[in-house]
């Protein structure tokens, strides 16, 4: 299926700062763009991502965290949280899942963008980063049906969070894609957001990796460079436009 849609709001949840950039930052550009309000969540800040003699966890934390607001302010994010899990030891634990549910129900996303949590092998040369897949786990957890069911994390009411479903979930996906975004108009922001990334892409231009790829996923439709996802679609257009994501009762199947 390939065709324009921009939800209202959008929430990116990943495991390290760059996966969005690698994995969604044109569509998120051409929705900020379009008038989207987009936040993303890092389920940790990288803190053993640069491998360098004399680095420390703490100071890998603020060199990552400014490259990523730096890459968000590109693409056009309007919030950047930090959850501030341990890098390279991510799990999907009740504690995470409940993190990430404050997250959807205080900013109350439309769409909620994700991990493959099912991807282990990526071609082959590459294995999956665990933390990924932890963080496509936790996310989907926390979407359905936590996020949406009022009695679930109660305590979050006190905070006044109410309960939110999010109408659909985009998940980064190549192998099983049911949904194209052009991304066209946004490749550039999408290269120059993963240049912001200095710590990651050292001496490594990804211009012409990303240009690669996003022509394969733009292979055989109307477009020239496309970001691929499986979305899955919680609410109807008319329970939608009805209920706003407000929740009158939560069906766990």
């Amino acid at each position: 299926m390939t065709k324009i849609y921009t939800p209202e709001s959008a929430m990116a949840v990943v495991a390290h700062p760059d996966d969005i950039d690698f994995g969604s930052a044109g569509t998120l550009a051409k929705w900020s763009r379009n008038g989207a309000r987009i936040c993303y969540v890092l389920c940790t800040s990288g803190d053993v991502g640069i491998v360098e003699e004399g680095m420390t966890k703490q100071k890998a934390i603020e060199i990552r965290e400014a490259e990523q607001r730096e890459a968000g302010k590109i693409i056009g994010a309007h919030e950047i949280i930090f959850l501030r899990e341990p890098d390279g030891m991510l799990q999907p634990t009740m504690e995470l899942r409940k993190k990430i549910v404050r997250e959807i129900r205080r900013f109350k996303p439309e769409v909620v963008i994700t991990m493959d949590p099912t991807l282990v092998w990526a071609g082959d040369g590459y294995i999956n980063h665990p933390d990924h897949r932890a963080a496509g786990t936790a996310t989907i957890e926390a979407i359905f049906p936590a996020a949406g069911q009022p009695n679930l994390f109660e305590e979050l009411a006190q905070e006044g969070l109410t309960a939110h479903k999010p109408r659909k979930v985009f998940v980064s996906n190549w192998r099983e894609a049911d949904h194209f975004v052009d991304i066209d108009e946004t490749i550039d922001l999408k290269i120059t957001a993963l240049r912001a990334h200095k710590s990651q892409m050292g001496d490594w231009d990804p211009e012409p990796r990303i240009r690669d790829w996003a022509k394969e996923r733009a292979k055989g439709k109307e477009m020239q460079y496309a970001e691929a996802f499986r979305v899955i679609t919680l609410e109807s257009d008319d329970d939608w436009e009805k209920h706003k994501g407000k929740v009158v009762g939560v069906k766990r199947k």
